[in-house]
């Protein structure tokens, strides 16, 4: 990788785009879609719905791979989304970030109590050098973050507007995301981070 160093930058941002772009759609039609205030959230749930599509395929193409978290988060959101408007009911997309979110910590956990390293499986070409007690370490401290991050979204959807749950999304949760990767770069290195190869951390798939 360190070989092609051209190659990086377009790399990290193709991820950061398939990563980021269909949330970001999201919230851009639902502040500018031209409907009545109640029908926002259904104009840009199938907004989000196709973002996700074309991100599923952008990743295939540009990246020549889908990452298997994002292919999750891809169902999910056809699923839920699809839901949602067939039944005219926001909450199913409401909850689509504390299913992912508690099914991803779940399995973190899991593969750390059984010693599969599922995380380096996924992440391991963004941190190279990183040793055996870096992943477990890292591991656990994703596992704990998703699983407070479900419990706040099902805190925040059940007890506020639609509306604030939106902004919620766009400014707790995105940057809390960025702010824990970029939290647990001094910790890599500590285990073997090699941080002249890896200079931008990276998240364990999309953020919700």
């Amino acid at each position: 990788m360190s070989a092609v160093p051209q190659k990086a930058e377009p790399a990290g941002m193709a991820r950061l785009a398939v990563d980021v772009g269909p949330l970001l759609v999201f919230f851009l039609v639902n502040f500018l879609a031209p409907v009545p205030g109640p029908l926002k959230i259904f104009v840009a749930t199938g907004a989000f719905m196709a973002a996700m599509m074309a991100a599923l395929v952008f990743s295939a193409i540009r990246c020549r791979s889908i990452s298997p978290l994002l292919l999750f988060s891809g169902v999910m959101v056809v699923v839920l989304g699809g839901l949602t408007i067939w039944l005219h009911n926001e909450t199913f997309i409401k909850i689509k970030p504390t299913i992912y979110y508690a099914i991803v910590s779940g399995l973190l956990a899991f593969g750390l109590a059984t010693g599969r390293p599922l995380l380096k499986t996924v992440l391991g070409s963004a941190y190279p050098g990183l040793d055996e007690q870096g992943w477990r370490k890292l591991t656990r401290n994703w596992s704990i973050f998703f699983a407070v991050m479900a419990l706040v979204n099902e805190a925040v959807w059940r007890n506020t507007t639609t509306d604030f749950w939106i902004g919620f999304k766009l400014w707790g949760a995105i940057p809390a995301t960025l702010l824990f990767a970029l939290a647990n770069v001094p910790m890599l290195l500590r285990y073997g981070l090699t941080a002249e190869e890896n200079p931008k951390p990276a998240e364990p798939g999309p953020i919700e």
